[in-house]
């Protein structure tokens, strides 16, 4: 039997023998109605929003730590924890005004000193954060409730930058958890947001625990991704780690959990036929999985060795390993960028379109001077998006020759490891996988990944003076024309140095028990509004 069957088969068996004994805690019927027990996607082992950038920690942030504004479905930016803001004229000093009513979860009132604290420390990370501290002038709290950001030149993207949902997101702490230097992991969890975190309870690798906060003051427009109305409705969500993906599939189907943050493909048809149970795509913007290289060490520090990569992968197999056999669940993608929406663009993406040419790509593999050197791969185990594509990346290197240390790990260990710019001999990496939500990949602002400013960019630390060259005419155009002119050359110029590579754009399901009503889509797990019946 292959994998999938097995899967298929496992998860259609007794839930109570696939979890080990694992049942739903004898607490009264009432208190479980108001108890969300969740899958998320992978585990929450480290809980710091700044330090990292992982998908699974800014989604527990989302839930603790507030933002200044929010960004809508639209992708608006909407005034979240301010009341107000104003901009002189030449577009150089922003003052803003916080909401009545904030508070911390230890009771404190949030004040704006808290706010500049917090700004300094995710400017330090983010990569729109260091474009304004390169033309900041001063940010100062004016009194409690207001504080003013001057600047030497006007940046329009402002209100975006303070609420984007890619990580680093500008989330509002305390001062004294914000003073942690950027690049060191806090340890104090007091948030601003509408749920808490339940230190003590933390298990990392079993769960995480957040309870909701009764201060928060949500607002009063509607609910829509990071903005508007924040509206708890259950007193207690449990993260409930679950790595293999037959043991979420069974317990979802027996109530002993009741969402599934992403089950793969290959189980679906088992929980679609299930019919106390929901299924959907999650995000009808999807995802672009990648190949991340290091730029800093052999091989792939030379644009041949990441160029062969590029000529040998294949798409289509990366996307089945992920999402089986749905083609209506994956594209191809000559683009970094999030196909059907305004500024796609496959500009420069000819290398990685028509048939794959393994001999050329050894040529150039040869070429650019590997010479049997061990590439280290990053695999995580317990992200069955990961895990699939490293098994596919490992066959693809072996076919172009390279030796290939594959380190079997778990997405915790690759969140650590990643950031580190020791050789990959010693501690070190080469490639790595990971996934961008579409959401993050519309235009240049939010994306990340994209940016190849070298020691300030993502992991993996890009240089590409011509990338970034059309990031910077990109942020400086004048109308739509101008911006996807300036998209087109950039995803040019990122191919052609491989910024990074593309993968290919897949969707993904989300699954839920009938008695939970309230699930939205959008980049992000979204637990206001959302409600249980017993």
């Amino acid at each position: 039997m292959d994998r999938r069957s097995v899967l298929k088969g496992l998860a259609g068996a007794s839930g109570l023998a696939l979890t080990g004994g694992l049942s739903a805690p004898a607490i009264a019927q009432g208190a479980a109605a108001r108890t969300l027990r969740f899958v998320p996607q992978a585990n929450l082992a480290n809980f710091d929003p700044i330090w990292g950038t992982q998908y699974v920690v800014r989604n527990a942030a989302a839930m603790v730590w507030d933002t200044l504004y929010g960004i809508d479905s639209s992708f608006q930016p909407q005034r979240q924890m301010v009341e107000s803001e104003e901009v002189t004229d030449d577009g150089t000093t922003w003052t803003f005004k916080l909401r009545p009513g904030l508070k911390f979860h230890d009771g404190e009132p949030v004040r704006s000193k808290d706010v500049v604290a917090s700004l300094n420390r995710w400017a330090a990370r983010d990569p729109m954060g260091l474009m304004l501290k390169a033309i900041q002038q001063e940010l100062t709290a004016v009194d409690d409730r207001t504080f003013k950001w001057v600047l030497k030149q006007p940046y329009p993207k402002m209100l975006f930058a303070l609420g984007k949902n890619n990580s680093p997101c500008a989330f509002i702490m305390p001062e004294r958890i914000a003073q942690t230097d950027p690049f060191k992991q806090i340890s104090d969890y007091v948030g601003s947001g509408p749920l808490k975190f339940v230190k003590g309870e933390w298990v990392p690798g079993a769960k995480a625990v957040f309870e909701k906060f009764t201060d928060y003051v949500p607002r009063q427009e509607k609910p829509s991704w990071l903005a508007g109305g924040k509206q708890v409705m259950i007193d207690r969500v449990e993260w409930v780690i679950m790595p293999d993906p037959a043991t979420a599939a069974a317990a979802l189907q027996n109530g002993e959990v009741d969402w599934w943050e992403n089950p793969i493909a290959d189980l679906v048809p088992v929980l679609k036929n299930n019919k106390n149970i929901s299924v959907d795509i999650g995000d009808p913007l999807g995802n672009i999985g990648s190949f991340r290289m290091n730029f800093l060490y052999p091989p792939f520090n030379n644009v041949k060795a990441r160029r062969a990569v590029l000529m040998a992968l294949s798409q289509e197999d990366y996307m089945r390993s992920i999402v089986g056999d749905d083609n209506s669940l994956w594209k191809a993608l000559p683009s970094f960028f999030t196909p059907d929406t305004p500024l796609y663009t496959e500009l420069g993406g000819d290398i990685l379109k028509g048939k794959r040419d393994l001999n050329a790509a050894k040529k150039l593999l040869a070429e650019s001077g590997y010479s049997g050197e061990p590439v280290t791969c990053l695999v995580a185990q317990d992200q069955p998006i990961t895990k699939a594509m490293g098994d596919v990346t490992a066959d693809l290197l072996k076919k172009l020759g390279m030796n290939v240390d594959f380190v079997a790990t778990d997405w915790g260990t690759v969140g650590a490891r990643r950031a580190l710019k020791t050789p990959p001999g010693q501690g070190g990496w080469n490639m790595f996988h990971t996934w961008h939500a579409g959401a993050d990949c519309v235009n240049p602002a939010p994306y990340t990944a994209i940016r190849a400013n070298g020691d300030k960019a993502w992991f993996g630390w890009p240089t590409s003076e011509a990338t970034e060259k059309e990031v910077t005419s990109w942020f400086e155009a004048k109308n739509l024309d101008e911006e996807k002119a300036a998209i087109g050359r950039l995803n040019k110029a990122a191919m052609d140095d491989v910024v990074y590579a593309p993968t290919g754009f897949f969707l993904s399901y989300t699954a839920w028990r009938k008695n939970v009503s309230g699930v939205a889509k959008g980049p992000v797990p979204l637990f206001w509004g959302v409600s249980k019946s017993a």
